[in-house]
């Protein structure tokens, strides 16, 4: 990195602490695009990355006080972006094994009254969960996760693309992530006491 850049780094954060808004505005449009590409390149989601990189930088403003860089701002920035990208890889995973567990009736035995409860509400939840999510979303979810289709079979029977059945189904889980994340960390918690 130059000196002029880490100069110019200097006065911007000097500003940034100072409560200067226009200083904050200046990096988060210097920096933004750039994240949100560095970002996709872990999530392979467009929506995720861009929630991601707005999170950093809110974190960044609310403890703009308490910034103490020692490397470029830039790559400050894309470390906190790479954590947050692999923390939410981490509880995507975590989420998508749970509902594959529960859908799959894995977690389900005939005596196993904890979890037969579990499964059932989530069954309930999920079916609402779907109702409110739009219904091209809802429609391939449904296909790819309850009826076992294959991308392909999926493609051919909605006469649309295997990279459009991807993303939709991508778009369905953040907005059913979104929708049960209350009772998925519920379940998450009562699954980890009875195992």
């Amino acid at each position: 990195m130059s000196e002029l850049v880490a100069s110019y780094e200097r006065i911007l954060l000097t500003k940034l602490k100072n409560n200067d808004q226009s200083a904050f505005t200046v990096i988060f449009t210097k920096y933004y695009s750039d994240l949100v590409r560095f970002s996709f390149g872990f999530t392979h989601n467009a929506d995720i990355s861009e929630e991601i990189v707005q999170e950093v930088f809110l974190k960044f403003w609310e403890n703009r006080s308490l910034l103490d860089i020692h490397t470029s701002l830039k790559s400050f920035l894309l470390k906190n972006v790479q954590n947050r990208s692999i923390d939410s890889l981490r509880h995507t995973d975590i989420t998508n094994k749970y509902i594959s567990l529960v859908l799959g009736h894995a977690i389900i035995s005939q005596n196993d009254t904890e979890n037969y409860i579990l499964y059932s509400e989530l069954q309930t939840n999920l079916n609402h969960a779907l109702d409110k999510i739009p219904i091209q979303y809802a429609e391939v979810f449904r296909m790819s996760r309850m009826e076992a289709l294959k991308y392909q079979e999926i493609a051919d029977n909605l006469a649309i693309s295997v990279r459009t059945v991807e993303a939709r189904l991508s778009k369905a889980l953040g907005m059913l992530r979104e929708e049960l994340k209350d009772f998925l960390l519920l379940g998450l918690i009562i699954y980890q006491l009875f195992h």
